[in-house]
């Protein structure tokens, strides 16, 4: 749950600068990952599916100052159709994700499951699957009396 809050923080403290949100999941993600099976899951798939999100954010951040820069040397518009498009694009994305990150906040906070189209089965998958790390054999050897 505390993956999907982590998003709203970062996308607060870094609309300006969208990496920081990727650098900020990351980071919650290393630390909390050893928690629980469930805590790493859901940290994961928040990580993950802010990948598109950062990079279409970054993408237009970096349009829109080209463009700036462009129209106070030239002196006139350049915003084309298609930056308009690729804004609309981004808005949507963003909107998208911001409705799927609160349904799977309350679905974590009731301790169910919720899939990230994409995203929620690999990370199943990663925490839950046939290689995940609670199937791996233990470091130790299990203290066994001399046969």
């Amino acid at each position: 749950m505390g993956a999907y809050f982590m998003m709203f923080a970062a996308w607060g403290v870094g609309l300006p600068l969208p990496f920081l949100n990727l650098v900020a999941a990351f980071i919650y993600y290393g630390l909390h990952k050893k928690k629980s099976q469930f805590v790493a899951f859901h940290a994961l798939q928040s990580l993950s599916s802010q990948i598109p999100v950062t990079v279409a954010n970054g993408g237009l951040l970096f349009w829109l100052i080209r463009n700036l820069v462009i129209s106070t040397s030239a002196g006139g518009s350049v915003f084309s159709t298609s930056f308009w498009t690729y804004l609309t694009f981004t808005a949507a994305l963003n909107l998208g994700y911001l409705i799927t990150s609160l349904v799977a906040l309350g679905r974590a906070y009731k301790g169910n499951f919720f899939y990230f189209p994409i995203f929620g089965r690999w990370a199943f998958d990663r925490w839950y699957g046939p290689n995940s790390p609670a199937n791996a054999e233990p470091k130790t050897r299990p203290n066994l009396p001399p046969s």
